[in-house]
Order: C-alpha cells, then structure tokens, then sequence
C-alpha cells in the first residue's frame, strides 16, 4: 500500500471515530479506547503524508549481500548502541570505522 493511499485510509478512519466519539457520546473505558485509536490513527495518518512527501515509497529492505560494504551505523548492533550513551564514543566508534573502511577500499 502506497504512503497517500494509507494517508487517505488513515485520516477517514480518524474522521470516522472522530464523529463517532462526537455524535455517539460513548461513556467510560469505550470513550477513551475509542479516543485513543482516533490519536493513533491520526498519527499513523501523519507518518504516512511524511513517507509520501519526502518519497519513501519503497519496498521492504533487501539486505546488503556479504560482499558490499554496510551503509549507515556500520552493522553496529542495539546492545552496542545501548551501551554508548555517550555521543563522542560513538562519534569516535564512527571515525574508526571510516578509516577502516577508507584503508580497505585502497
């Protein structure tokens, strides 16, 4: 499903319980359920108009085959990343791997 189409599909779900919750008056535990999914669909609305202006319409994420190098963190993984809190360890972590990646291209 395209960004604009689930946009479109989104925002009228958010309207729909919008109305519901207006029209409808539901009292306790449905009112803030239905509250709350109207937020999350509004949400869900908003991400989608983000993707489709700055054109992520792309397919799901192939993975980078073992011959081509990593892009991006560098294939650092979330228990790494946990553990470096602090932004010049990581800015340092980055910079390594740079000249590691600049000395095996030559």
């Amino acid at each position: 499903m395209k960004a604009r189409t689930r946009a479109v599909v989104a925002a009228l779900c958010a309207a729909a319980l919008l109305v519901a919750l207006v029209a409808g008056r539901p009292r306790g535990i449905l009112a803030v359920a239905l509250a709350m999914l109207c937020v999350l669909l509004g949400m869900v609305a908003a991400m989608a108009v983000t993707a489709a202006r700055h054109g992520d319409d792309r397919g799901p994420v192939e993975p980078t085959p073992a011959g081509q190098p990593r892009t991006g963190l560098y294939g650092v993984d979330a228990d790494t990343l946990e553990t470096l809190d602090n932004e010049e360890a990581v800015r340092a972590m980055r910079e390594r791997h740079r000249r590691l990646d600049g000395l095996s291209d030559r």
